[in-house]
């Protein structure tokens, strides 16, 4: 069946960067888009990052020139790289797949 398991959330001072990871098994990883959202407390989920089969990808603006998004096929994997981290980016980040969620991670920005 198909599974995501997110890691490397965390605690990180303003400014600080993390690397998300998503390791994706049970279906052909190279033929799917991939994404990751996230949800703060007392709001809705959001698209974050989502990166095509062929390498194409979208970043909502709140984002934009601080995080990227990659996958490694040969690994069944897809990362979120995030730089210049701010308190506003504090949420419970997801990995996605076309009807599928893993379990989520938490990224907490604070001084």
């Amino acid at each position: 069946q198909v599974q995501l398991v997110e890691s490397g959330g965390g605690l990180v001072q303003p400014g600080g960067s993390l690397r998300l990871s998503c390791a994706a098994s049970g279906f052909i990883f190279s033929s799917y888009a991939m994404g990751w959202y996230r949800q703060a407390p007392g709001k809705q989920r959001e698209l974050v990052a989502i990166i095509s089969n062929s390498g194409r990808t979208n970043l909502a603006d709140s984002v934009k020139g601080r995080f990227t998004i990659s996958r490694d096929n040969a690994k069944n994997t897809v990362y979120l790289q995030m730089n210049s981290l701010k308190p506003e980016d504090t949420a419970v980040y997801y990995c996605w797949r076309t009807a599928y969620w893993g379990q989520g991670t938490q990224v907490t920005v604070s001084s």
